[in-house]
Formats: C-alpha cells, structure tokens, sequence
C-alpha cells in the first residue's frame, strides 16, 4: 500500500486534469446538442410552433431509448460506434463520445420540460405581436425558460462527474481511475476518500456557481 503522497499527488493533479478535460467538453457538446434536441421536442409537439407528429415521435423513442441506459451498459453498448469515431475505445478523450451522447439526451428531456412548463400565454403574445416563430425561440422561450435550464445544466453536470468516475473502470482516466487503481485496488482508503473530497468540493462548487447564475437569470 502507497501512502506517500510526494508519488501519489502528482498522479492526483493528472487525474484532476482529465476529468475536468471529460467533463468540460462533454457538458459542452452535450449542453449545445440537448438543447437543440430539446427544442426539438418541444415546438415539435402537437399545436406548438412547428407542429410535427413524426419528428416528434422519433426524437421522443430516441430520448427513451437512451436516457434510461446505465452507462457503464451504453459506454460498452456503443464500443463499436466510439472505436469508429474516436479511433479507440480507451482513454480519456474516447470516452468524452459516449460522455457527450448521454449527456445530450438526457440534457434533452430537461429542456423540453421546462419549456412544457412555461405559461403558454406569453408565446401567444409574441404571436400575436407577429414574431417569427425563430423569434419566439430564441427572444421568448429560452429567456423565459433560462433559469430553470441554468439549474437544469448544473443538475447535469453532477450526472456528467458522475459519468466521468464510471469511466474510469474502462481505462477513460480521471478521479475514478485514480480512485480504483490507487485506493480500492490497493485497500488504500485514503486515496479513496482524498478522491471522493476533491469531487464533492467540484460539484458543491458547479451548484453553488449554477445557483448563483439562475438566480441572476430570474431577476433579470
């Protein structure tokens, strides 16, 4: 068991490194693409902006289909896609594929439900006043809709650390990797625990940082 941190601290911040590689770029490509999705979904449905049975009913079984798949299944599910893709199925930055994936569609789902939520009497305003339907989307629902999605994105972004530690059991590196090989592996707990503080002191302050942007949202 290796208990000296001058050896292990080094790998810690290399670690650190990677998963703030993962999740960065997977909320990014995740945040642009659910929200698009979301969208989708949402002016889509029958007797909203672009009404479209269809379109509605492929992206709906799509987010069905994935959102409700454990990842540790989908990140061995898709391999085959993520080896055509990345060029490997091991690493930090193959696994941001899969990452980025579930991320969107699950982002998706929350998109399209905190727009069901808004009162549908502030889009037929802007009907009304004769914006285009692109006008709608863009100057009407997502700002009034900005704040819970900013919660939304947050909530995430827990779920996207959450990813990022899973695949660690796949060679994708970062705190969950660190964590198994270094502390669950070795019976070394306080690797464990040292990898366990430094993710709750991320997401505690992506919460603290996702509140303090939607409460600027909602008193805009």
């Amino acid at each position: 068991m290796n208990r000296d941190w001058t050896f292990l601290s080094p790998i810690l911040v290399e670690a650190l490194g990677d998963t703030l590689y993962m999740v960065s770029v997977s909320m990014l490509v995740g945040g642009v693409v659910g929200l698009l999705l979301g969208l989708g979904l949402y002016v889509a449905r029958t007797g909203n902006l672009l009404s479209n049975g269809p379109v509605f009913a492929v992206l709906n079984v799509l987010v069905n289909i994935v959102r409700p798949i454990p990842f540790i299944i989908f990140l061995a599910a898709i391999a085959p896609v993520t080896r055509e893709v990345m060029g490997s199925t091991l690493g930090t930055t193959a696994v941001i594929f899969p990452m980025s994936i579930v991320a969107a569609f699950a982002f998706s789902r929350i998109v399209e439900q905190n727009l069901v939520a808004l009162d549908p009497g502030v889009i037929e305003a802007a009907r009304a006043m004769g914006a285009s339907r692109l006008r709608i989307i863009w100057s009407v629902l997502i700002p009034e809709a900005l704040a819970p999605l900013v919660l939304g994105y947050t909530f995430l972004f827990v779920g996207v650390i959450d990813m990022s530690a899973m695949a660690g059991l796949v060679g994708g590196g970062g705190l969950g990797d660190f964590a198994i090989r270094y502390g669950y592996q070795k019976f070394n707990w306080e690797v464990t625990f040292v990898s366990l503080g430094v993710i709750i002191v991320i997401v505690q302050l992506a919460q603290l940082l996702g509140n303090r942007l939607a409460r600027k949202a909602l008193h805009r």
